[in-house]
């Protein structure tokens, strides 16, 4: 899954406005970058306190609330 360039797309609210894309070098690198927007949201949202956790769930109920999100993944089409 290394080095297969990945775009997310995004729409945080109905408001088209909102649209945005997130640019990564890899698959990995694109869900680290999701769950970093997600534990940025926390910490914006807590900001007393230090130590915030969540578990999957809480991920995935992040992402749903979301109004849209898609990955578009570049294919290596060499022979």
């Amino acid at each position: 899954m290394a080095n297969k360039h990945t775009i997310i797309l995004m729409q945080t609210s109905p408001n088209r406005a909102t649209r945005t894309f997130m640019d990564y070098d890899s698959i990995s690198q694109a869900m680290d970058g999701i769950c970093g927007l997600y534990e940025r949201k926390l910490k914006e949202l807590n900001p007393a306190i230090r130590n915030i956790t969540y578990d999957i769930a809480d991920l995935y109920n992040f992402i749903d609330g979301l109004a849209d999100m898609s990955a578009l993944v570049s294919r290596d089409t060499s022979p």
